[in-house]
């Protein structure tokens, strides 16, 4: 049997895996006559795929492509190859969507840090936006969390992943129905779904919109799980966590919100119309006046001071414009290069064959050829307690044999994490050196930096990395 390929969807052709694994993978798309990008989703199926599968999916379909908001990723198209032409394609679902380039908005954000005030009043301010026009369809998310915030070229929000939604209001009649099914991430669930009893719709995604708020200011979510087994959660029971960092840094009108949608009992939690005549939402945003550098700049300046962007372009490479590899790429930049936020936020990375586009801010250059620095990735990642799989065979990415390996593990919050590793070969100075990227696939944004932080810092990596 000769290799399978993708299908053309809706004219675009699937050029580069840029996330997810498990059941979907995500591939960066590109409509070569229009010269448009867009991602893809692919679900795959099987003969052993179940009809509840199935309908999950289509389900998911259905709610995502009747949503039209500027802060809701926008689904554009489905296609569906089914098993019984696995000769011809790679069979599964495959939903085209917007492509947001500006990666994910938690990336961008030093753990235990925060983006400071301005930044977070306007992020939250589109998410609010975004969620009242989804509650407005009838639509409840359920699945908030900081994977699922990403940002388009401009550097607006885009909330994605409609997997666990559900439907709980009827538009014609305004009819409401409470839901059952227990879903969600344990860090961003609301209490009351640690009972069996049903749940009113608004009020779970309201906790998940006071978690997001939290960790954009704290640079942390606020606890593992809100249940007695968690001793943060405890304290902010009895009010003793207020005295601690980083809830007493946040200042009495920020807290008042934080808490207003963090509200134990659903029935007096914050609505959405509360919010928005909230003191601290009240206020015009600074940002919104200055423009997408402004917002770039203000953005990564947590990153900065901790000096992790300098790991990602260190000054070695700065010299100038290099000439663009073939895949693709050229229309990413002619997609977005009107747009001075992904360039700010420094999205593309030099590698051997050229500039190319990387959403993933956790990377560095190292002055070891690449199998000598996978061992030592390897070695030190184990040593930090994570699980490495090697990759079977070399992917030749962009003509370049690049060497890769799956890793996995819990984070401190106990959240699962899956990702890549990948390592290929970068002149540098006549010499054999390494570009390395770490590719989340699952989890959250702040641990996989927090992982990849401990990787550079460690005794055997430190050595060899270039920083700025």
């Amino acid at each position: 049997m000769g290799a399978q390929k993708y299908p053309k969807i809706s004219g675009f052709e699937l050029i580069q895996q840029i996330g997810g694994g498990g059941f979907s993978i995500v591939f960066r798309a590109a409509h070569i006559e229009d010269h448009r990008v867009a991602a893809c989703k692919l679900v795959s199926l099987s003969h052993e795929t179940s009809e509840k599968d199935r309908k999950t999916i289509e389900k998911e379909i259905r709610v995502h492509s009747a949503l039209k908001h500027s802060n809701v990723l926008e689904f554009i198209d489905a296609s569906v190859v089914e098993p019984q032409h696995n000769h011809q394609y790679v069979p599964g679902i495959y939903m085209l969507l917007e492509f947001a380039a500006g990666g994910d908005l938690f990336d961008k954000i030093a753990p235990d840090v925060g983006v400071g005030d301005d930044v977070a009043h306007f992020y939250f301010g589109q998410l609010v936006d975004g969620m009242s026009y989804i509650h407005n369809q009838g639509v409840c998310h359920r699945d908030l969390k900081p994977e699922n915030i990403l940002l388009d070229a401009a550097g607006v929000l885009k909330i994605s992943d409609f997997g666990l939604s559900a439907v709980f209001k009827l538009k014609e009649s305004g009819k409401t129905r409470s839901l059952t099914e227990r879903c969600g991430s344990l860090p961003y669930v609301a209490p009351e779904l640690n009972t069996d009893s049903p749940y009113q719709a608004e009020p779970i995604d309201v906790w998940g919109i006071g978690v997001i708020l939290f960790t954009l200011l704290a640079g942390n979510t606020p606890w593992d799980e809100p249940t007695q087994h968690s001793p943060e959660y405890s304290r902010y029971l009895s009010g003793e966590i207020f005295a601690e960092a980083p809830w007493n840094r946040l200042g009495k009108v920020t807290l008042s919100l934080v808490c207003g949608l963090l509200t134990v009992d659903p029935t007096k939690r914050m609505t959405l119309a509360d919010v928005y005549q909230h003191p601290w939402c009240l206020r015009p945003s600074q940002l919104a006046q200055q423009g997408v550098q402004a917002l770039a700049d203000k953005l990564t300046e947590s990153l900065r001071m901790t000096g992790d962007l300098g790991y990602a372009t260190p000054a070695a490479l700065d010299n100038g414009e290099m000439e663009m590899d073939q895949d693709g790429d050229e229309i990413m930049l002619s997609a977005t290069h009107q747009s001075q936020f992904t360039q700010s936020l420094l999205l593309f990375t030099q590698t051997q064959s050229g500039k190319r586009y990387t959403p993933h801010l956790t990377r560095f250059y190292a002055t070891l050829a690449p199998p000598l620095l996978m061992s030592l990735v390897k070695e030190s990642l184990e040593g930090l307690g994570v699980k490495c799989k090697l990759s079977t065979k070399d992917s030749a990415t962009e003509g370049t044999s690049v060497l890769r390996f799956r890793v996995g593990g819990y984070d401190r919050r106990q959240v699962l994490f899956k990702g890549w590793v990948e390592v290929e070969r970068f002149g540098y100075k006549g010499k054999d050196g390494s570009f390395c990227v770490m590719k989340r696939d699952e989890g959250n944004p702040i641990s996989w930096r927090q992982l990849w932080k401990a990787l550079i810092k460690s005794e055997a990596v430190e050595p060899h990395v270039l920083r700025k």
